[in-house]
């Protein structure tokens, strides 16, 4: 049976035979099912910060200025961490975890593919 591609997209590929990530390659064989995985981004760092810039206003001078700062740090560094997607092979020997991407589209086109993958073995 000849080969049949489902998707290649920069170091993604989907086949009929392989899915390959990074250099990983796992065979359709060994796959039963796929799903997607949604990982929340970690707020912690952000909260911690704009607690501190919050106490640092009450504060005068130097200190209430570090604490408007501490403020926009915070809204920044909660503003850049986003939700996590991530596609999870089933197999015979457990799930794993192949590929993650802040990319929600790119993950279900990725799904999508191996999906159409797993059908196409019969």
């Amino acid at each position: 049976m000849d080969e049949t591609i489902f998707f290649n997209q920069g170091n993604v590929s989907v086949s009929n035979s392989r899915f390959i990530v990074d250099g990983q390659t796992y065979a359709m064989s060994n796959v039963t099912s796929v799903k997607s995985g949604v990982t929340p981004p970690d707020r912690g760092a952000s909260i911690v910060i704009a607690a501190i810039g919050l106490l640092c206003l009450f504060g005068s001078g130097w200190i209430f200025i570090a604490g408007i700062v501490a403020l926009a740090i915070a809204a920044l560094v909660w503003i850049g961490n986003k939700e996590k997607y991530s596609v999870i092979l089933n197999t015979s020997s457990g799930e794993n975890q192949a590929l993650v991407s802040e990319e929600k589209e790119y993950i279900a086109n990725v799904i999508t593919s191996l999906n159409e993958a797993i059908v196409s073995r019969g």
